[in-house]
């Protein structure tokens, strides 16, 4: 028995040394086996790291594109961007300036005066009230001035001038289009350097009637001016106009292509939740820097049309509402990066997660508890919800992803009620689901072995 004993020991002590020899030396199976897991491991989180920042670098890019395209080709979109500038009071005073200008420029006060002077002269008149009338150009021109000029005030702070321009705008959203495909003769031009002009012909003709009918019937000789009042000076618009196809298709497929990468991220990651906590961070930031770019760009483009147009502020009411949906887009993007973020992380094996997740069930326990313990109980449904209670939550995940993936304009308000609909449903799942009480112990069996 003891050399029994004895002979154990040595082969123990042999088999000791050999898997010391083994770990070791290089080469051999098992480290071989561990090096390659690990080796996997690392490759597998920089492949995640590449690409979750890959979609996040071109998200900004993505959201822009899509804005641009939309606004390009969306006739509802371009109308509910152009359609409130027409109430703007700013807007509306530039406006009603240029059409006073260009009315003045065609109504020489001067040249009537001389040739009411002249008829005086020729009918015998007193050369004092001849020389007397020409002492009243200036005030009559201020006058005349006033005149227009409240016209025009009325013509652009009209309900009608606000219909005309919005259905003007509807209806000129294809000749939109031909400009950034480089046609000639719209409504709307874009010049070399990148000017953004509407054409006045239209209002100007609306003020002219407005003049007669207010007696000045001079104004009815007011020939046809062909005048423009540029709304937005930009570079950037030349090259939308030169590259309008390529805008087009960057806008269809740029989003997707983004998302392809953020989910490529997650899904090569060897801890998906954790990565797609990541992954929403860096969506949500992404659309910080672009909102931050944008903010700058703001700045520049106003820097860059001083001196250049005659109402800064109008160009800056102008540029404001034309980016107002890329703003309301990068809020969207931004609160949908971090309500997923925050799902990962609720989902996530971290031990506040955890704490948080146990803290929960248990106040559904101890609700069901005294629920059923008066009596109330969901009975055979609760047990059909318990049965099929991983099948529910993914559905309802899945719908509510499907909800905001299909609307046609997520707002941030949206995402967010979609997001606490979705809690509310699932802690109603739990909270109404119950389980029979044979396999409750069962699986308190088995989680014990």
């Amino acid at each position: 028995m003891t050399e029994r004993l004895r002979t154990l020991e040595a082969e123990n002590a042999s088999l000791r040394r050999r898997l010391e020899t083994a770990v070791e030396l290089p080469g051999t199976p098992a480290p071989t086996v561990a090096s390659s897991g690990r080796a996997g491991i690392r490759l597998r989180a920089a492949a995640a790291v590449v690409l979750i920042a890959l979609g996040a670098l071109l998200a900004p890019v993505a959201v822009v594109a899509a804005w641009v395209e939309r606004t390009l080709t969306d006739t509802d979109r371009y109308v509910a961007t152009v359609a409130p500038l027409a109430e703007h009071p700013v807007l509306q005073s530039a406006l009603a300036g240029r059409l006073t200008g260009l009315v003045m420029e065609q109504i020489d006060v001067g040249a009537l005066l001389e040739e009411v002077s002249t008829a005086m002269d020729e009918n015998g008149i007193a050369p004092r009230a001849s020389a007397a009338l020409g002492a009243l150009e200036a005030p009559l021109t201020n006058g005349v001035q006033s005149f227009v000029r409240e016209a025009a005030d009325r013509v652009v702070q009209s309900d009608q001038f606000e219909t005309v321009w919005e259905q003007a705008n509807r209806t000129a959203h294809e000749q939109m289009v031909a400009v950034m495909q480089g046609a000639d003769d719209t409504l709307l031009q874009i010049g070399r350097d990148g000017q953004l002009t509407i054409q006045l012909a239209p209002m100007i003709d609306l003020v002219k009637e407005r003049l007669v009918e207010a007696g000045l019937g001079i104004a009815g000789n007011i020939p046809q001016v062909n005048a423009s009042f540029t709304i937005m000076q930009t570079s950037q618009l030349v090259e939308v106009q030169n590259r309008y196809a390529q805008v087009v298709a960057l806008g269809t497929w740029l989003p997707w292509v983004a998302l392809i990468l953020l989910a490529g991220g997650v899904l090569v990651a060897s801890h998906r939740l954790r990565t797609l906590m990541v992954a929403g961070l860096a969506l949500a930031g992404s659309m910080v820097v672009l909102g931050l770019g944008l903010t700058i760009a703001r700045g520049l483009y106003l820097d860059a049309l001083i001196g250049v147009v005659l109402r800064l502020d109008a160009a800056e009411i102008v540029f404001d509402q034309v980016v107002s949906f890329l703003r309301l887009t990068l809020r969207t993007v931004g609160v949908l990066g971090l309500v997923v973020a925050i799902a990962a992380y609720l989902g996530g094996s971290t031990s506040s997660a955890r704490a948080l997740r146990a803290g929960v069930g248990r106040g559904l326990d101890r609700t069901r508890a005294y629920g059923e313990g008066r009596g109330v109980s969901t009975g055979p449904v609760g047990l059909w919800l318990g049965r099929y209670k991983g099948v529910l939550r993914a559905a309802v995940v899945i719908i509510a992803a499907l909800v905001i993936l299909l609307a046609g304009s997520p707002t941030p308000a949206l995402i967010i009620w979609v997001a606490v609909v979705a809690v509310v449903l699932l802690v109603l799942l739990e909270l109404l689901s119950r389980t029979e009480p044979g396999v409750e112990g069962d699986a308190d069996a088995r989680a014990s072995t």
